[in-house]
């Protein structure tokens, strides 16, 4: 389906916007320079109000359509962006690349900030709603709890709103194409830690020292029988070891190693059983090397799911219909054991949150990913719409 003639004239600016983000990544509570940006093009717009420092860095624009604020709550709605990068170097070889090093928006929220910044200059030029809509820029998504921040921060009660919405680009959907769905659309995550205290010595003698490797390798076998022997099959879960570390040198054995990792659920009973079942192992696994096991689970980076709304998803789903093309909005599209903590905000609110298609281009959190500016025109025309759609104007 076409885009507005107004919208896709901003086509230009929109990608000049986003690959300036790109160029100058800024990791969680960072986003100084983004922030500051955001706040400063709100203004421009001749937004009513403009408020920075939330959850550190947060921006939350407010913009009051052509029939004023509205009468509260119910009338106001939240649209919410993340503005954060990720920790890593760039292999892109593009011309607007990173220009720090170690510093590369690879999740794509330079797009999702440059969307929702073009919805906040349309809708601020045409007004076309009855109401107020606050524009969230929000820091600190890629493990920081942004979300979580701005909420403690008193999100809502300074932008009292009766829903929210969130938005994600998705490597391998189509431009133009877009997906929501009732129900999970994210699973939950967190880290855990092991910390597996032996007794260091020489290699030469083993049986002087308590080797933490071996016990450590034990350990991550035992732990990949948690989901498959502990867990409903039926019920989604994954459990990845992703770091060992142990050692120095090749004719020592260390003292200690440390395991960690994460875990992934739709269910937070399936959730707390997987992490009581790494606590067991770990301290039986432990015991039956003669050594001691330290566990620690990260819950000041947990991220509950992510569940939408069916009624906030079946409204996200008629106005995607009407931009995009009831043909080209998935409705079938399956969860994913990633995770985002926009889940905080709906937690709190009704929302909904729904994936862009970004084309075919590197998968997310990889060094080769570029956010695709094909996609910018369409995430603004599905904001701008979907402002328009919940809060029509009145009839004269």
């Amino acid at each position: 389906m076409p885009l507005p003639n107004s919208i896709a004239a901003l086509t230009s600016e929109l990608t000049e916007w986003r690959r300036d983000f790109h160029q100058h990544p800024e990791l969680c509570y960072e986003e100084t320079r983004t922030a500051g940006l955001v706040a400063e093009r709100l203004r421009a717009f001749g937004f009513d109000a403009v408020e920075t420092g939330i959850g550190k860095t947060g921006v939350v624009g407010v913009l009051h359509g052509a029939d004023g604020a509205g009468a509260g709550e119910g009338e106001a709605i939240m649209l919410r962006a993340d503005m954060d990068a990720l920790p890593m170097q760039e292999e892109t070889g593009a011309a607007h690349k990173s220009t720090v090093a170690g510093k590369l928006h690879a999740c794509g929220h330079d797009g999702h900030t440059t969307m929702l910044l073009g919805a906040a200059k349309h809708l601020a030029e045409t007004r076309n709603f009855k109401g107020t809509v606050y524009f969230c820029f929000q820091p600190a998504e890629e493990g920081g709890a942004g979300a979580r921040s701005m909420i403690e921060d008193g999100l809502f009660e300074r932008f009292p709103c009766r829903q929210v919405f969130g938005m994600h680009n998705w490597p391998s959907l189509p431009i133009g194409h877009f997906a929501v769905k009732p129900g999970p659309m994210l699973a939950a995550a967190d880290e855990f830690k092991v910390t597996l205290e032996g007794r260091g010595g020489h290699a030469a003698k083993p049986d002087k020292a308590r080797d933490p490797i071996v016990a450590g390798a034990h350990l991550v076998t035992a732990l990949q029988t948690l989901v498959s022997r502990s867990v409903d099959p039926l019920q989604p879960a994954v459990l990845s070891v992703t770091q060992f570390h142990a050692g120095s040198a090749f004719n020592v054995i260390p003292e200690r190693a440390q395991i960690g990792g994460t875990v992934r659920t739709f269910d937070e009973d399936v959730h707390l059983l997987i992490h009581e079942g790494i606590a067991r192992l770990a301290h039986e696994t432990a015991q039956m090397f003669d050594m001691a096991a330290d566990v620690y689970r990260g819950t000041d980076g947990y991220y509950p799911p992510t569940i939408n709304d069916p009624d906030t998803a079946s409204f996200a789903r008629a106005v995607l219909a009407e931009v995009a093309g009831a043909d080209q909005v998935h409705t079938e599209f399956p969860p994913t054991m990633g995770s985002e903590d926009f889940s905080f905000m709906s937690r709190e609110k009704p929302g909904v949150f729904v994936f862009c298609g970004n084309g075919d281009t590197a998968s997310l959190h990889n060094a080769k990913y570029d956010f695709n500016d094909d996609a910018l025109a369409h995430g603004v025309a599905y904001w701008s719409k979907l402002v328009e759609t919940a809060l029509p104007k009145s009839v004269s």
